[in-house]
């Protein structure tokens, strides 16, 4: 064990903190004279001698720096490391380290960084080695003067105190001063003794009467005894009861405290729980009262749907009979039309036919009757014409007309069989136009179907739409909500943030934002607390650390920083603190290794953009597990400490703590603010993301129902067109009808034309033949049977022709009947009655104030089934909300509950303390009654064995006291006697017994006293004689080597009564056998030396010269230190007047005994720089400030040679 580094600061001349390391071995300290050499072993002795104790204020300041500056020390230190591998102190670590602290008003030890005592310091060094009673292990400047000035009798002291006789001397003084005391206390109780046997003798004089008096009292203390007895009995037993009902109520009382501080945390999560609970209410009667009023605007929509169903329904039913009816009716119509159309069928082929031979009939008729004509005129020619050429004439003037009006015939047959084909034409559009409407009549259901499954799935998409539009209204409305909850909170805790700084700083917080948006200045990072975040562990640590430096405004620049006081100063908006970053100059920290301190900035997360701002207001601090601790760090590594709860020491010393009120944390304030500003962006942000949803939506909507709205009025169109369809399908085929009827009109026309044309072109024939034959004045024979056969021919055709006309007009009323009762009856009805079994039958077919029964019906279930999801949200919500009122009744119940629990329990607690007081009360009474009965038994003085039974089973307390009463009126008649003779002799007599036994008891106690201060004697002489033969034999030893040619002898001087003063002087040589001489006859060590001889008798220590002396007593010293060896030595200049040679020799010992113990020694002679294994050189400054450094052993020799020769000039002036 040795010490390992010494560490200065503020102590004499060491102001700064100055630490040196020494070598296990010799460790040389150079320096010039008052450099701080002395001061250096000072401090040493500061800490581990006795030489500083029980400083007064004044010497405390006299330890302390006092510099040419104006710097001041407050407080100095001294910490010494031991290396402690070997285990000599029980501290199972490798190193000790030890340190003392002085200040104006204080003094403390530190044992590892824990505050100790003076005592355990002393008790840890002797468990190493450090004896008390052997301080030689320090020998500081004049201390070696000393002992070659000591006299024999004193070099007999030190040799006691190096033997440890004071403790036994202690002892004996101490046994001698109680013996004193013990003879004292025999002598007072002897004459007190005496005094008793006089005071009996007298009192035995009365025994007579005494006797009877003795018996009257005794039954008198007797029954008293009893009575105090029972009153102490029951006064102790109602102690005993108040005392358990005060155990009882005391115990109650803390579980009640328990309970209350249980409780009152219990009611504060009920409260946060019961509002969290009534919020949750409220959104759910908000979504309960959306979900209503949705619920009953679907039921209205399904009541008008189910009416609408209804009354189409009843509508169907009430048509249910007519569709029968209908088609009843239509199968007869088709019947009957197909019996018209069969008998309209058998019509046409016979009506043709009697047309086609009326034609026959009537061109034959034609022929025959033009024929008849032609010979009726020829045969009246002759009475006509005179001359042929008349006739001739007349015949081309008449062939003339014929031919022209065969032409102009021929004209209008063309011109009316081109009109035949134009509406033949006509005809074939009309029946196209016809067929097309036919066909989209038969096409239109199809589109209806189409357009209705459009506006079936349009009308979906936009109940969708419409749908996730109330979704959203609905979420908006509960976004909105909390929006409004979020920005309440903000503004609380905003309030209650501004409240924690001054109004200068929340003035320009609030404005910072602004300026900064209307500026659209960039480069502010904002206030300190919103850059950082950091655990709640950490949380007070950090806010105590910051201080207001939460509120300093970090930005990139100073020119930032000047815009931004620009526009606060035009605006008068409040004060605040920046951090420009460019302006911010950061160092590195060395931070503590271990997990006993951790730096505060590697506990905070930050964008490492604001690092310098960061480090400037953390960076020096660290977190550290206790005070001492942070004390300890702080002064070492000149950082700031600060534990978890917010107690700080600062790097000047200063120490800061105290309670930290968690409901006025600012960070904590700053998180919620944050949180609900973060919830409040949340719900703004959800509100617009809410809105562009609407608009797109509202958007969507808009589409779909303009393309419901085009396809309702296509479908309306399609629905409101089959009128005109069916008008136009029976115009075209009216119109149909009418062009066959003008066709067939027209075709007679032309085969009446052609007959005509015929008989034309017949007569131009006959009139031609005539012209080639002569004019004749009658007829020839085959000219009038012809006339006669086209006669009856004509005649018979006439009749035919009648019968054939007849036919055919009743042909044509047969044709006409059937074709009307067909086309304005039948027909007509079937398609009424189509219509309406079609309207019927297709649901596609709609007309006014019909409704499409299976869409509405689809309508009507979707309600229903929305109708069904809403009464089950409704009933959840129902349910949540009664759950939560539940809940919330429970809750409030739990908080009346506990609420009134605590209202008893403080009603309790006072009335516990009023019963408390009131069991004081009582007790003090009670106590008070109890010493009262005790002093009552104790005045009865020694009671004899009867009292104690003799009534305390039978009789009762009223039966005592009137017995009591009779015994002291008994007593009455011995008034004269003295009445406290009996316990007076009662008393001398106990104190007599007392006494007699205190005087053997004091006489053991002096004989005990007498055989333990021959113990003492005996021990302390084998000390001294064991303690002398080892110096002794240790000092020729070391004198020998120091002084390898001569001998040194310590010798012990004893008193000899027999021998005359001359004798006195001679000396008693111990050769190391046992004396049996007493310690009081002892009176010196002598020292008797020879530098020379070791067989010459030798010189006594004053016939010595200086130097020589100086080694004698260096020897003794050596001597002492093996006698009682220590793990090392510190000696201050102790070769300071020894010569070369015995400096030598004196070096050389010291690095033989290195190995084995560390020496530290200051000097001015270069023998021991040649043995050192370490040199220190300390230097003084102009300022009065000393400081140590490690220096090699070239600087060392160096330093100590330019020393000499300026010691050399200096004695060489002074010569």
């Amino acid at each position: 064990m040795h010490i390992h580094s010494l560490t200065i600061s503020g102590f004499k001349s060491y102001r700064d903190a100055t630490t040196v390391t020494f070598h296990k071995g010799a460790n040389v300290v150079v320096g010039r004279n008052g450099s701080g050499k002395s001061n250096f072993f000072s401090a040493v002795r500061f800490v581990l001698s006795d030489s500083y104790n029980s400083l007064q204020r004044e010497e405390r300041n006299a330890l302390l720096h006092e510099g040419s500056g104006a710097t001041q020390t407050f407080s100095a230190y001294v910490e010494i490391v031991f290396d402690n591998k070997d285990g000599r102190f029980p501290t199972g670590k490798d190193t000790l380290t030890l340190r003392r602290t002085i200040g104006a008003k204080k003094d403390d030890y530190q044992l590892d960084r824990k505050s100790t005592s003076k005592g355990e310091v002393m008790s840890i060094l002797e468990s190493a080695g450090f004896s008390r009673s052997n301080p030689y292990y320090i020998v500081p400047q004049g201390r070696i003067t000393h002992l070659t000035n000591l006299k024999d009798a004193e070099r007999l002291d030190l040799l006691k105190e190096v033997a440890g006789t004071k403790v036994y001397e202690d002892r004996r003084s101490e046994s001698l001063k109680i013996m004193e005391e013990t003879d004292q206390k025999r002598t007072k109780i002897d004459e007190l003794l005496k005094y008793i046997e006089e005071r009996l003798t007298e009192l035995e004089e009365e025994k007579e009467e005494l006797k009877e008096f003795q018996t009257k009292d005794r039954d008198r203390r007797c029954l008293e005894y009893a009575i105090y007895q029972r009153d102490l009995e029951e006064v102790s037993a109602a102690l005993e009861e108040i005392e358990a009902e005060r155990k009882k109520d005391r115990a109650s009382a803390v579980n009640q405290r328990k309970d209350f501080a249980t409780r009152q945390k219990q009611i504060s999560a009920i409260e946060g729980e019961i509002t969290d609970v009534k919020k949750e209410i409220e959104l759910l009667k908000l979504d309960a009262s959306e979900l209503s009023a949705e619920r009953q605007e679907s039921v209205k929509v399904r009541t008008q749907l189910e009416c609408l169903i209804r009354d189409s329904q009843e509508g169907r039913r009430r048509t249910a009979d007519n569709r029968t009816a209908w088609s009843t009716e239509l199968d007869q119509i088709e019947r009957l039309i197909v019996e018209k159309e069969a008998e309209l069928m058998e019509v046409f082929p016979e009506l043709e036919g009697v047309e086609k031979q009326e034609t026959d009939v009537r061109q034959r008729h034609a022929q025959a009757k033009t024929a008849q004509e032609i010979l009726y005129a020829k045969q009246g020619r002759s009475s006509q014409f005179r001359t042929q050429a008349e006739r001739d004439r007349y015949l081309q003037s008449e062939i003339s007309q014929l031919r022209s009006s065969v032409a102009t015939y021929q004209k209008r047959i063309a011109d009316t069989r081109q009109d035949i084909e134009s509406r033949k034409r006509t005809l074939s559009q009309v029946e196209g136009r016809a067929g097309r409407l036919v066909e989209e009549l038969e096409g239109r259901g199809e589109n209806i179907k189409r357009l209705k499954t459009e506006l079936d799935q349009a009308k979906a998409e936009k109940e969708g739409k419409s749908e996730r539009k109330k979704e959203l209204w609905k979420e908006q409305l509960k976004v909105g909500q909390v929006e409004k909850s979020a920005n309440e909170e903000l503004r609380r805790g905003e309030g209650e943030l501004r409240s924690m700084m001054d109004k200068q700083t929340s003035s320009g917080l609030r404005s910072l934002e602004r300026i900064v948006n209307q500026l659209q200045i960039e480069g502010v990072y904002g206030p300190v607390y919103e850059l950082f975040q950091v655990g709640d562990h950490y949380r007070t640590a950090v806010e105590v650390t910051a201080g207001n430096s939460l509120f300093h405004v970090v930005c990139d620049t100073d020119e930032t920083v000047q815009k931004i006081l620009t526009k606060m100063n035009q605006d008068r908006s409040g004060r605040l603190t920046f951090i420009p970053l460019n302006r911010v100059r950061t160092r590195q920290h060395k931070y503590p290794s271990g997990d006993d301190a951790v730096p505060m900035i590697k506990k905070l997360q930050f964008d490492p953009a604001v690092t310098p701002a960061m480090e400037n207001i953390f960076g020096r601090t660290i977190i550290c597990k206790n005070m001492a601790t942070a004390a300890e760090f702080t002064r070492s590594h000149n950082l700031d400490g600060i534990t978890l709860d917010g107690d700080r020491v600062d790097r000047k010393g200063t120490l800061t703590g105290g309670y930290q009120d968690p409901n006025r944390s600012r960070l904590q304030t700053v998180r919620r603010v944050q949180h609900e500003k973060n919830a409040l962006d949340a719900a703004r942000l959800k509100a617009k993301e809410i809105d562009v949803e609407l608009g797109k939506l509202n958007g969507e909507i808009n589409t779909l129902q303009n393309r419901q709205e085009k396809l309702e009025r296509e479908l309306a169109g399609i629905l409101g067109k089959r009128d005109e369809l069916v008008l136009g399908e029976k115009r075209a085929e009216e119109e149909r009808e009418n062009l066959e009827v003008t066709i067939k009109r027209t075709e007679l026309q032309v085969r009446s034309l052609e007959r005509d044309l015929l008989a034309y072109e017949t007569q131009i024939d006959s009139m031609e033949r005539e012209l080639r034959v002569p004019m004749k004045e009658t007829l020839s024979a085959e000219e009038k049977k012809e006339l006669g056969r086209l006669t009856i021919e004509v005649e018979k055709m006439n009749g035919e022709m009648k019968e054939i006309i007849n036919k055919r007009s009743e042909l044509e009323g047969t044709k006409n009947d059937l074709d009307v009762e067909l086309r304005e009856n039948l027909r007509r009805r079937r398609e009424e009655l189509r219509g309406k079994l079609e309207a019927l039958d297709d649901p596609s077919t709609l007309e006014a104030g019909d409704i499409d029964v299976p869409s509405r019906q689809r309508e009507l279930d979707t309600i229903v089934r929305k109708i069904e999801e809403q009464k089950r949200r409704l009933d959840e919500i129902s349910a949540a909300i009664e759950k939560s009122n539940a809940d919330l009744v429970k809750k409030n119940g739990d908080l009346e509950r506990l609420q009134g629990e605590q209202t008893d329990d403080s009603r309790a607690m006072e009335r516990q303390q009023k019963n408390v007081e009131r069991y004081m009360t009582k007790k003090q009474l009670l106590t008070n009654k109890k010493e009262e009965c005790q002093k009552s038994i104790r005045d009865l003085g020694v009671l004899p064995e009867e009292a104690f039974e003799k009534y305390n089973q039978a009789k009762s307390s009223e039966k005592l006291i009137k017995q009591l009463h009779k015994v002291n009126e008994s007593l009455k008649k011995f008034g004269h006697v003295n009445k406290k003779a009996f316990e007076q002799y009662q008393q001398f007599t106990k104190q007599k017994e007392q006494l007699v036994q205190r005087r053997q008891d004091l006489d053991e106690s002096a004989t005990s006293i007498e055989e333990l201060v021959e113990v003492l004697d005996q021990r302390k002489d084998e000390a001294i004689e064991r303690t002398f033969k080892q110096v002794s034999k240790y000092f020729e030893e070391v004198f020998e080597k120091l002084v390898p040619a001569g001998r040194g002898r310590l010798i012990m001087q004893k008193r000899i009564d027999e021998r005359d003063e001359d004798d006195e002087d001679e000396d008693m040589e111990v050769d190391g056998q046992e004396k049996k001489s007493k310690i009081d006859n002892y009176i010196g060590v002598a020292i008797k030396v020879s530098f020379n001889s070791k067989v010459d008798e030798g010189l006594r220590i004053q016939q010595l010269s200086g130097g020589q002396k100086s080694l004698v007593a260096l020897a003794m010293v050596f001597a002492i230190q093996k006698c009682d060896p220590a793990p090392f030595y510190l000696f201050d200049e102790i070769d300071a007047n020894l010569d070369a040679d015995r400096r030598t020799a004196v070096a050389a010992m010291i690095a033989d005994r290195s190995s084995s113990a560390q020496f530290i020694i200051t000097t001015f002679r270069p023998e021991l720089i040649a043995q050192a294994d370490e040199f220190l050189g300390v230097t003084f400054d102009a300022r009065k400030v000393s400081s140590i450094a490690s220096i090699d052993k070239a600087q060392a020799s160096t330093f100590v040679e330019a020393n000499e020769r300026a010691g050399q000039e200096v004695r060489e002036e002074d010569d």
